[in-house]
C-alpha cells in the first residue's frame, strides 16, 4: 500500500501542520474504503447476500373454476313502468252543488261505495213531477180506452159513425203511449236523482278530492271529482329494443336455445332503491308492433301488490325468464374484469400453470355468474380468487375455489 506524497510546503507552520494532518487522514479513509469493497459484501459477508428481496419465493396460489358446460335460464333485464290495472275517474252525473265528502283521501275504497253527495232537492223535485205525468197518463189511458169500447159497440148499431168509432180507437192507443213516455220520464227522473249519491266505479284507492263542498257539479261538463287507481294486482310495462327481440327468435330458430312458453315465464322485479321486489309477475302480453319512435316492443307483466310496495308512476327493472340454454358457457362475475371500454375479460390457468388474459364476450345474468358467448371453452380454469397475485405470464398453483371460504392460502414452502 502506497501513500500519496504531501508537498514539503505543507508542514510549515501550525495551521499548515493541522491542514497537512487533515489532508493525510482523508487519504487513509479513502485506502481503508478500497480495501474492504475488495473482500466482498457489506460487513464482510458472502457475495450476493444483497441481493433483490423475494427471490426463490413459491408460485402463489390462486383459486380457479373449471368451466362446465350447464343448463341455464336465459334472462334479460329490462326497464320497465308500473301502471295501475284499471283506472277510474270519479265524474258528476248529476248537476248540483255538492254537500258532502264521504271518504277518507289516499284510502281504498269498494266499488258502489257513495264518495260524495250533491243536493238532491231539484231533482227530487223533477223526479215527482215525473210520476205525477204518469199517473195523469194512466187515468188517461183508462179514460179513452172506455169511450173507445162504448163506440165499437154502437158503431154496430149505427149509434156512432165509423169515424168516431176510429178516432176514439187511435185515442186509446195514443194515451197508452203517452203513458209509456211518461214511465220513461218517471225513471230517467230516478236515474238523475240517484246520482245525486257519487259512488266509486271500481275498488282501489283513492287519491285527492278535486272538488270541495260547496262546488257547483255539472252533469253537461261532466266534472271531475276524484281518481281511483286498482293496485293488487297491478301492471308493470316493460319495453325491449326489437333487436334484441331478433337476437333472441335467431337463438331459438337455431336450436341453442328453446323457448319458454308464456305461462311459464317468470319475471323478477328490483326496485328503484336496489332491492328485489317479494313478489314474483307473470307475463300477460307482448305488443304486436314495434314503436316507431324507440324501436322497442312492450312487454306486460302483472304482479301481486297485497302491501302496495308498486305505485303507479314507479321506475323498475324486470329480469325476464325468456329461453332456456342447455349447453351454457357461464362464468363466475367476480373472475371477470372490464377495461374503460367495457371489454370483458378473465384470467385462466393454462396447461403450463401460467397465466394467461382472456377476452371474452358476456350475454345475460345469471344468478352470480354471466353467460359467455365467445371466449372461453369447456375444460378452461379462469381465476375468480387472488386475481391481484396473478400476473400475465407468471406461474401459479391452481386450486379448486370453494366459495364462502375465507380465502386461499398461501403456497407451502417445500
Amino acid at each position: 500500500m502506497k501513500f500519496a506524497s504531501i508537498p514539503s510546503v505543507l508542514f510549515t507552520g501550525r495551521k499548515t501542520n493541522a491542514v497537512a494532518m487533515l489532508l493525510f487522514g482523508l487519504a487513509l479513509a479513502a485506502v481503508t474504503g478500497c480495501g474492504h469493497g475488495s473482500q466482498g459484501g457489506p460487513g464482510g459477508g458472502p457475495p450476493g447476500a444483497g441481493g433483490p428481496p423475494g427471490a426463490g419465493m413459491p408460485p402463489p396460489e390462486v383459486g380457479v373454476v373449471t368451466v362446465v358446460p350447464e343448463s341455464v335460464t336465459v334472462t334479460t333485464e329490462l326497464p320497465g313502468r308500473v301502471n295501475a290495472m284499471r283506472v277510474a275517474e270519479v265524474r258528476a252525473r248529476a248537476t248540483g252543488i255538492l254537500l258532502t265528502r264521504l271518504f277518507d283521501e289516499g284510502a281504498d275504497v269498494k266499488s258502489n261505495q257513495v264518495l260524495f253527495e250533491i243536493d238532491p232537492a231539484p231533482l227530487q223535485a223533477s223526479y215527482d213531477s215525473a210520476k205525477a205525468i204518469l199517473a195523469k197518463a194512466e187515468a188517461a189511458v183508462e179514460q179513452a180506452d172506455a169511450k173507445a169500447k162504448r163506440n165499437e159497440a154502437l158503431v154496430k148499431v149505427n149509434g156512432v159513425s165509423q169515424q168516431a168509432f176510429e178516432d176514439a180507437k187511435a185515442g186509446a192507443l195514443q194515451s197508452a203511449a203517452d203513458v209509456l213516455a211518461a214511465k220513461a220520464a218517471l225513471e230517467t227522473a230516478a236515474l238523475n236523482l240517484g246520482y245525486t249519491k257519487v259512488t266509486a266505479p271500481i275498488s282501489g284507492r283513492i287519491g285527492m278530492a278535486l272538488v270541495t263542498e260547496g262546488a257547483l257539479a255539472s252533469a253537461s261538463d261532466a266534472t271531475k271529482m276524484a281518481v281511483i287507481h286498482q293496485l293488487d294486482p297491478i301492471y308493470v310495462d316493460f319495453t325491449q329494443s326489437s333487436v334484441e327481440m331478433l337476437k333472441l327468435r335467431r337463438s331459438l330458430e337455431s336450436g341453442k336455445t328453446q323457448g319458454v312458453s308464456a305461462k311459464e315465464v317468470k319475471i323478477t322485479l328490483l326496485l328503484e332503491d336496489g332491492t328485489t321486489y317479494s313478489k314474483t309477475g307473470r307475463l300477460v302480453f307482448s305488443d304486436i308492433s314495434v314503436d316507431e319512435n324507440t324501436g322497442s316492443v312492450t312487454l306486460r307483466g302483472e304482479f301481486t301488490n297485497p302491501d302496495k310496495i308498486l305505485l303507479p308512476g314507479m321506475f323498475v327493472r324486470g329480469r325476464v325468464e325468456v329461453a332456456v340454454e342447455d349447453q351454457a358457457i357461464t362464468v363466475p362475475q367476480r373472475g371477470v374484469m372490464r377495461d374503460a371500454s367495457g371489454q370483458a375479460s378473465v384470467l385462466i390457468v393454462d396447461a403450463q400453470n401460467q397465466v394467461e388474459p382472456r377476452a371474452i364476450q358476456t350475454g345475460s345474468v345469471s344468478g352470480d355468474k354471466w353467460t359467455v358467448s365467445s371466449g372461453l371453452h369447456a375444460g378452461d380454469r379462469v381465476i375468480v380468487e387472488g386475481l391481484q397475485k396473478a400476473r400475465p405470464g407468471a406461474t401459479v398453483v391452481a386450486v379448486p375455489f370453494q366459495a364462502g371460504s375465507a380465502g386461499v392460502s398461501p403456497a407451502s414452502v417445500k
